[in-house]
């Protein structure tokens, strides 16, 4: 049984937690596949949406989970600049006092649901916390993963991009290592987290070597290039050593997948073709999501007796 309040990240999930959400997922997915998707486990319960941060797929994800599940739903964005609803901590009193039942946050600060947690009796969800953690994400990669390879045990995954700045690296180093994958990360120097050896993953600074023997890739989502000033000389010398296409597939194995956590940049992160080939599999990454979302919303419930 999944007997947590809250929902903030893998790092502190055990693997038997982990298998427990993905199993719970599969049964949500056969809800997904019906003509009547509605299903009452959270009827007259509410989930309140705080968004500081935009975020289009995660939001329409986590409100069709709580929809699905017969949820009340509200909607809070806090736009840039908006100082008097800005403070996370006011919000979650004022959510408090109204009697939210969960609060699905994204915020740009690493701990802010924690933070968040601790302070209010409802359910929080962490959808995203600065370069922290992406839970939900890594969850959903893990089910897709799951559903094509079939088991974790000695996968090799290759995680290639800006690591550093990438809180699904984090959650997805946190789950596949506990699930028994072996990880690796490639990109430039620059973009490796420095404390990367607690994370015990082995580093490549040539995408050539990091795909041999790949079972699994994920190629992370860039930030604007000029947000970036001296840790990257620019996106077209990215391009040239760690863009995901043809050349460089070469060298991974032939049933190899492809991973995006959003849709990819197709002139520096993946080629187009790979997009649409066979061999990339967001658009499973994109259905896994919500039944991922329902499962965790589900199992916090049960789990609370909400």
């Amino acid at each position: 049984m999944f007997r947590r309040k809250d929902f903030i990240g893998l790092a502190d999930l055990s693997k038997d937690e982990i298998l427990n959400i993905l199993e719970t997922a599969e049964t949500m997915k056969y809800v997904l596949s019906q003509n009547n998707k509605k299903v009452p486990y959270l009827s007259g319960k509410s989930v309140i949406m705080l968004f500081y941060e935009r975020s289009i797929r995660a939001k329409l994800s986590y409100e069709l989970a709580a929809q699905y599940l017969s949820a009340n739903i509200v909607e809070i964005t806090v736009n840039d600049g908006d100082d008097r609803h800005s403070n996370i901590n006011d919000m979650g009193r004022t959510i408090e006092q109204m009697g939210g039942d969960f609060i699905v946050c994204r915020h740009p600060m690493s701990g802010s649901t924690k933070f968040l947690a601790e302070r209010v009796k409802a359910s929080v969800l962490n959808a995203g916390d600065g370069i922290n953690e992406d839970p939900s994400q890594a969850l959903l990669d893990l089910m897709t993963i799951k559903d094509v390879k079939g088991h974790f045990d000695g996968l090799n995954v290759v995680i290639v991009g800006d690591v550093a700045g990438s809180r699904v690296a984090r959650s997805n180093i946190w789950g596949l290592s506990k699930l028994g994958a072996k990880v690796c990360v490639a990109g430039p120097p620059t973009m490796i987290p420095v404390d990367i050896d607690k994370f015990g993953v082995k580093v490549f600074y040539d995408i050539r070597e990091a795909l041999q023997e790949a079972d699994v890739i994920m190629s992370l989502r860039l930030q604007k290039e000029d947000e970036y000033g001296s840790k990257l000389p620019s996106f077209n010398e990215y391009r040239n050593y760690f863009k995901l296409d043809a050349g460089a597939m070469s060298y991974a194995k032939e049933d190899a997948v492809i991973m995006h956590p959003g849709s990819p940049d197709t002139r520096v992160e993946i080629s187009a073709d790979l997009v649409e080939s066979k061999r990339c599999i967001l658009d499973d990454q994109i259905t896994n999501g919500v039944a991922i979302r329902m499962a965790l919303l589900y199992l916090l419930s049960m789990g609370r007796g909400i």
